[in-house]
């Protein structure tokens, strides 16, 4: 961690994946190159003709994804890599306050692609929670709120959308469990593998669990469209790597307080953390998540008075702007955003959200390589890369240029060779 100190400081590695707001609209703590074809406003994709149901029809084959960039081709010698930028959501459910639209428009909008970490209890009805069958908790628990029909509904129709607008969908689990002896952070891989195969069957037996058949299938084969996540409040990825390896995934977005440097590979798998930002105003610097700047400013508290709102929505707006630019104008580092589809505060971390990707899809719209992507299409750009210019560009620290400019930093590739994903130091 960087410059964490002590008092409020605290709640950043504290925090951790924050929360997810539930059906009734309360917080539940301790919850949660490829640019788009660029085209604002344009209208939602239909499914090919080769659309085909799987299983009982809660999902589908429709062809592949639409509007994808083209192939990851490797860099050019000399050639200063890309920004890349991930926004991702945690639970990615919609629970009547219209946020997952609002995002969907606004990447629409700037071209941008972002990842859906979907809670697999969003799509299951509340009547059927005791097929649910959570690790060290009684069946049936959750510490998120389970979702109204209707609500199921509506994410259905979103997370339809997203997919056809070109977006990941990943998971964020089920149960959320934090604390006690039933966290997260205590489960053996056996466990892990039991709470994704549940995460799967949500999404692709919704249709069977629920008993609708008005509503439109899925247009994705979750099986071969899941390739990775993010854990409950940044806990297990010890535990959980060795299923996802085991279950192909290419990529983990669970580890909390990384450094905004180029990433290693943990397990075999991509490890892309969120991030140490500067916090505008403090002497220590925030975690890439919405929780996190309003744990450091509220003291997790959801509804503080309203009085703080606007200098805490421009700090929030600010760290982010400010993790950003710090890495586009020195290593290239690719900076990660988490958040949730909350109003905590009234509101101010989405809105802070929207200020800092409008600032960042400006540069990408003035000329800048910026590239607003998903976490797979981010993965697919490092596994085209060779392994020598990855090593090379992980030699650069937080805030560091290439000496020479990146003409001469990149001109021979680098020397040596690691393979390409080296694994992190400490990997098991």
């Amino acid at each position: 961690m960087l410059g964490l100190g002590a008092g409020a400081a605290a709640a950043v590695s504290l925090a951790g994946c924050g929360g997810h707001t539930g059906p009734d609209g309360a917080a539940h703590a301790g919850g949660s190159g490829a640019d788009g074809d660029g085209r604002p406003g344009a209208p939602e994709p239909a499914p090919t003709k080769t659309a085909r149901p799987i299983g009982d029809g809660s999902t589908s084959f429709t062809g592949k994804q639409p509007h994808q960039p083209g192939p990851p081709v490797p860099l050019e010698p000399g050639q200063a890599p890309p920004q890349f930028v991930v926004f991702s959501w945690d639970g990615a459910g919609e629970v009547g306050n219209g946020l997952f639209p609002r995002f969907l428009d606004l990447a629409r909008e700037h071209g941008a692609h972002m990842t859906f970490f979907l809670s697999g209890l969003y799509l299951l009805p509340e009547s059927k929670k005791r097929l649910y069958d959570p690790p060290n908790n009684p069946r049936g628990a959750s510490d998120i709120g389970y979702l109204t029909d209707d609500h199921i509904k509506d994410t259905l129709r979103n997370l339809r959308r997203a997919w056809l607008d070109g977006h990941e969908i990943g998971t964020h689990f089920n149960g959320h469990f934090c604390a006690g002896t039933g966290s997260v952070g205590n489960w053996t891989p056996q466990q892990w593998r039991s709470e994704i195969d549940q995460a799967k069957s949500f999404v692709k037996q919704w249709r069977t669990n629920s008993g609708w058949t008005d509503v439109e299938s899925l247009p994705f084969d979750y099986d071969k469209e899941l390739v990775g996540g993010r854990t409950p409040c940044l806990l297990g990825q010890d535990g959980l790597l060795p299923a996802a390896r085991e279950l192909g995934w290419r990529y983990d977005a669970s580890s909390p307080g990384g450094r905004q440097v180029w990433p290693v590979k943990k397990q075999g798998i991509w490890d892309l953390p969120l991030q140490q930002i500067p916090f505008p105003g403090r002497s220590f610097e925030v975690l890439s998540m919405d929780y996190n700047m309003l744990a450091n400013q509220s003291l997790n508290s959801t509804n503080a008075p309203a009085h703080n709102h606007p200098a805490w929505r421009r700090q929030a707006a600010q760290a982010y702007i400010s993790g950003f630019r710090r890495a586009y104008e020195t290593n290239r580092a690719p900076f990660f955003v988490g958040n949730h589809f909350e109003q905590w505060n009234g509101g101010i971390y989405m809105d802070a959200v929207e200020e800092a990707l409008r600032h960042i899809a400006r540069e990408k719209e003035k000329g800048g390589d910026v590239r607003l992507v998903s976490f797979r299409q981010f993965t697919d750009w490092l596994d085209a890369q060779r392994p020598e210019v990855l090593d090379r560009l992980r030699t650069l620290d937080v805030g560091q240029e290439p000496a020479g400019g990146w003409k001469d930093f990149l001109n021979d590739g680098g020397a040596g060779g690691a393979a390409a994903g080296t694994e992190a130091p400490n990997a098991a």
